[in-house]
């Protein structure tokens, strides 16, 4: 799963996820930033996109580093 946050002075405005697909806003100025960026197709597949070029290129090579230190 790719999670991506966006956080000002510690609080969590608005997070990208994979599983969810699109932006979730978690204050009143996150909603608004979440449903401008939902409604923007090239933002929601550039997300989309991030989870095929970071975590699925390097699954392997952290599962076998992982599997090694146990």
């Amino acid at each position: 799963e790719y999670i991506r946050s966006y956080y000002y002075n510690k609080l969590e405005l608005t997070r990208f996820s994979s599983s969810v697909g699109k932006f979730v806003g978690f204050t009143e100025y996150g909603v608004k930033i979440a449903a401008n960026w939902n409604k923007d197709a090239s933002e929601l597949s550039a997300m989309k996109a991030q989870k095929e070029g970071y975590c699925l290129h390097n699954i392997q090579n952290w599962y076998n580093n992982m599997l090694t230190k146990s």
